[in-house]
């Protein structure tokens, strides 16, 4: 392949300077899947749905699991059709197959050596019914995502993992995953009450269908008669049957739900009920209904501190009996070290005896009254005990996430604090309710038997238990540990407390060997047999819940090779939580498998042909196509920005040449934003003439030869230039006002008004509520910095930095004056970036200033503004500047007073135009705003904004719609009313 100019060396990425592991991806997968495979598929898919490269088949190796198991394909279908075809490929080819969804599965049930299908890209949408009763659902939709279309109606669904604003209806449904508040009454197997679904014959079936069961008899007759033989079976043997209740009166995820043998009464309820749980092992699920539950009207949470876990567990029934929504148990040590690791958490927690524990109690009501009520009722169940600490309820909305943000967390602190490559095992058992207290215990003393961290906490409710244990291994001694850690939990969980070895988190490759020491043979014979019936070639997911390997769990277990500690990256535990909020998601790679790229580039040689093949790759993939926008620490469990890993990789690959170029526009970018004005005026004519089309064929053909990373696209309708700044005067003012950059570039939308411009409507919309903005005439020229930042230009970044520090420390008058900026990713960078270029002296004056964004400053000027009329319906784009600097909600404010309907539609996050990256590669624009698409084509709004003029552009090419500030709308609709009439007038 022929380089193009200006293109980026990907050599210069390197690799992290370790010893080589013996895991690494083989030489003979250099080229990707074998030649044969590749074509077969290409044939009967389409090239676009087949991912066939050296780092497609990488970055799909690794999931949240311990596991890692190289596929030799990956393919993305985007229909019933293209399922069917694929299984019948694998009957005639011998093949076998695994389905893959937001790959947050704990336990190596998503990972294939040979076909992996992806049902998480092609497979999104949900549909409420029954007034949010239930909801029809496809399996790669966000369970998240279908808990916010709920929430108008008051409803959300049983399961409520952990993972939920990651993990997809069809990874839900296929572990039979739980949660804080998930009762066994109200998991996937009890609210699942339809199923659209295709067996690896090809069978279609949607149980919901007229005439659904005979149609499956017909067209499974040896599974249709099997199923009712087993069910006969199990009930002549009423010892069994009634051990199968019992176990399924708690949390049990390990094998499969043989109650479907008695809960259900045909062969096709029997199936339905068995495919809950079923991880993807029997069929395909491609559509869902689940039933729903209500959402409490009014929440509050208390702390229960007690001392020791005796005590905290003997509290727990009478907790559930009194209707807690969610009764969780943590023990001392993981609580000294929440209250080392996050502000305002009770100080008490940083001296407790270790042997305390304490509870997390949240109860719910459909107003305050009952609450108050159900509270008292608390406080005198745990008056009787030996408290700590006195219980105190809250019902503040901060104060309760921070207690689920302490509860969640945990995951996170021991993930950031384990040793350099080391991996990170979450393990779940469940312990019938009477033995939750010694059961807790006696992992307690496993653990530190074998050497493994104590931390044990877990739904107490449920009576189940969470731990994790760290190990590297690369090492043989800590591999023979975490064996001799299993077998002994073996016997702990399933022989001295009847318990399940899997409560919530699936049986995957991790617990298969062990399914007879839990079930017993004949129970275990019944699972054979039913997925004999099902899938007699062997197509689905081999080894998931059922082997003949009795060492199973000991195989292909992940090294963790050390790369880069930018912004702890080195610290990733691979958990897929940053996923669903990264730009890049729909078109190219995630942060979870940029950092598994760089892992695996350790692994390899330093003269290796894969790792020459995964830098070349990873330029487009990886670096280019992220958007550096940091969204993804704010999902990440261990606060990793990804975006910082990858700015360090732009830094290497930048010559000492555009080094000197990029400090040269620097020093002169107010020349450039005069230049960028002109090109505005001349685009904006020539697209007022003939269109944006030849514009952008002309850039597209530009970009053929020059790197796309240089030359900017013109993917729609381009702003105007931006008008000169208005005047204004320094006496008299409240605050600085620093348009930014951008602002002093780009101009309105070319379909709307040019005036007023958004510097003109702000300070409007300021002095009119008695707070006048002063413009300094020498702003132009100063940036934020970020430009340089993001693109790693180390000396232009400083440069920017000082000089911008300096100018608003005059401006400001020492910080006299605050300083408003009207572009919140600007805001932030003001904020995070310009004091590491500053001395120690220069960065103690800095500290003195307040910057305050748009969004607040305008936020705060709403009790002086009225409000003359409302619009029916705005759609808001918090864009991810805003999310970070905690904006967003005042942002959703501004738009409640200025909009009767206000729509953040399911799925918004950084909408990835992150400053000019957007128009290098509108595709990643186009994929971040994909679902904000649908929403908005469902139902248009009548005003479409956000409050970052780049942002907005980039949003108006990927979807259409004509995105501006806030500011615009908000000065509109605070008019008096006269100036309202001779306006129109």
């Amino acid at each position: 392949m022929v380089r193009k100019l200006f293109a980026a060396n990907p050599a210069r990425i390197g690799r992290f300077e370790c010893a080589p592991v013996a895991d690494a991806a083989p030489g003979r997968l250099v080229n990707g899947t074998p030649q044969d495979l590749k074509s077969d598929l290409v044939s009967l898919l389409g090239a676009d749905r087949v991912k066939h490269r050296a780092i497609d088949l990488v970055r799909y190796a690794s999931d949240a699991s311990p596991y890692r198991l190289m596929p030799q394909v990956v393919v993305m279908p985007r229909s019933a059709e293209d399922i069917v075809k694929l299984f019948r490929y694998c009957r005639e080819k011998g093949r076998h197959a695994t389905f893959r969804a937001a790959g947050t599965s704990l336990n190596g049930q998503s990972q294939s050596d040979d076909i992996l299908i992806d049902v998480r890209r092609h497979w999104y949408g949900a549909t409420i019914e029954k007034g949010g009763a239930s909801v029809r659902a496809r399996p790669g939709t966000i369970l998240g995502h279908v808990n916010s279309m709920l929430a108008k109606h008051g409803r959300r669904l049983g399961p409520d993992p952990a993972s939920a604003h990651a993990a997809t209806i069809g990874g839900v449904i296929a572990n039979n995953a739980g949660g804080m508040r998930c009762t066994v009454t109200r998991d996937a197997y009890s609210t699942v009450s339809a199923l659209k679904f295709i067996m690896p014959s090809g069978t279609i079936i949607d149980t919901q269908a007229p005439g659904a069961e005979a149609a499956f008899a017909e067209a499974e007759p040896e599974l249709a008669q099997g199923l009712l033989d087993l069910r006969g079976e199990l009930l002549a043997d009423a010892d069994l049957a009634a051990r199968i209740r019992r176990k399924f009166e708690i949390r049990n995820t390990h094998g499969y739900r043989l109650c479907a043998l008695l809960d259900g009464e045909t062969p096709l309820e029997i199936f339905r009920r068995l495919l809950v749980g079923s991880e993807g092992t029997l069929a395909f699920v491609a559509e869902a209904t689940l039933e729903t539950v209500p959402v409490a009207k009014v929440t509050s949470v208390a702390w229960v501190p007690v001392p020791s876990i005796d005590e905290a567990v003997s509290l727990v029934p009478g907790l559930v009996g009194l209707g807690a929504s969610a009764v969780e148990l943590m023990v001392a040590p993981a609580l000294t070290a929440a209250g080392n690791a996050f502000p305002e958490t009770p100080s008490y927690w940083k001296t407790l005896d270790p042997k305390a524990a304490a509870l997390l109690v949240e109860f719910g009501a459909e107003n305050e009254a009952s609450l108050t009520a159900k509270q008292a009722e608390v406080l005198e169940l745990v008056g009787k005990a030996n408290l700590v600490r006195p219980v105190e309820f809250t019902s503040v909305e901060e104060a309760i996430e921070l207690a689920w943000h302490v509860r969640e967390g945990l995951l996170g602190l021991i993930g950031k604090n384990r040793e350099e490559g080391s991996t990170l095992i979450t393990e779940d058992v469940c312990f019938p309710p009477a033995r939750l207290a010694q059961g807790a215990h006696d992992v307690q003393a496993l653990l530190a038997k074998h050497g493994f961290p104590g931390g044990v906490a877990g739904h107490a409710g449920h009576g189940n238990l969470h731990f994790t244990l760290v190990a590297n291994f690369t090492n043989p001694d800590q591999v023979t540990r975490y064996g001799a850690f299993i077998a002994e939990l073996v016997d702990l969980v399933v022989r001295k407390h009847d318990g399940s070895l899997k409560a919530e988190h699936g049986t995957g490759l991790n617990m298969a060997p062990f399914l007879a020491a839990e079930w017993g043979e004949k129970a275990t014979a019944m699972m054979w047999r039913i997925k004999q019936l099902a899938d007699p070639l062997g197509v689905l997911a081999p080894n998931v819940i059922l082997t003949h390997n009795p060492n199973l769990h000991m195989e292909n277990l992940k090294s963790v090779p050390q790369i880069e500690g930018v912004a702890g990256s080195s610290h990733c535990i691979e958990c897929g939580f940053c996923e669903p909020v990264c730009p890049s998601r729909n078109v190219t790679m995630t942060p979870r498998q940029r950092i598994v790229l760089r892992r695996e580039m350790a692994r390899q040689r330093p003269d290796s042909a894969m790792l020459a093949q995964l830098q070349s790759e990873y330029q487009y993939d990886g670096v280019e196509t992220c958007a550096g926008d940091g969204t993804c620490s704010i999902a990440c469990p261990i606060g990793i920005n990804t975006g910082d890993v990858i700015k360090e990789l732009r830094a290497k690959e930048n010559s000492p040449t555009s080094n000197r170029v990029a400090l040269r526009i620097a020093k002169n970018w107010k020349t450039f934003e005069g230049l960028s004005r002109v090109a505005l005026a001349g685009t904006h004519v020539m697209t007022s003439a003939v269109g944006t089309k030849p514009l952008t064929a002309l850039t597209g053909l530009a970009r053929t030869v020059v790197s796309p990373d240089l030359i900017p696209s013109i993917p729609g309708p381009m702003p105007r230039p931006a008008r000169p700044l208005p005047r204004t005067r320094r006496e008299g003012a409240a605050a600085v006002y620093f348009s930014a950059c951008i602002n002093r570039i780009f101009g309105r939308d070319p379909a709307g008004p040019a005036a007023p411009s958004l510097p003109e409507a702000l300070v409007k919309l300021s002095a009119r509520a008695g707070k006048k903005l002063w413009i300094p005439p020498d702003c132009g020229g100063l940036c934020c910095s970020s430009p340089w930042k993001s693109k790693a230009f180390g000396d232009a970044y400083a440069f920017m930095a000082r000089a911008t520090a300096e100018a608003l420390w005059d401006w400001s008058d020492g910080g006299t004056l605050p300083i408003v900026v009207d572009a919140a990713s600007c805001s932030l960078s003001l904020i995070e970036d310009i004091p590491p270029n500053l001395t120690e002296e220069a960065k103690a004056r800095y500290a003195k200033l307040t910057i305050i964004d748009s969004i607040a400053w305008c936020h705060d000027l709403l009790p002086e503004l009225s409000i003359t009329r409302k619009i029916n319906r705005v759609a808001v784009h918090p864009n991810c500047s805003a999310v970070h600097l905690g904006l967003d909600r005042k942002l959703k404010d501004i738009a409640d007073h200025l909009a009767v309907d206000v729509e953040i539609p399911i799925g918004t996050t950084c909408c990835g135009t992150a400053g000019d990256r957007g128009l290098l590669h509108p595709e990643l624009v186009r994929s971040a705003s994909r679902e904000i698409k649908a929403v908005l084509d469902a139902e248009p709004a009548d005003v479409y904004v956000s409050a970052n003029r780049t942002c907005e552009m980039g949003l108006r090419h990927a979807t259409g719609y004509p995105y501006e500030s806030f500011v615009f709308l908000l000065e509109e609709l605070s008019r008096p009313v006269e100036t309202e009439l001779i306006q129109q007038t």
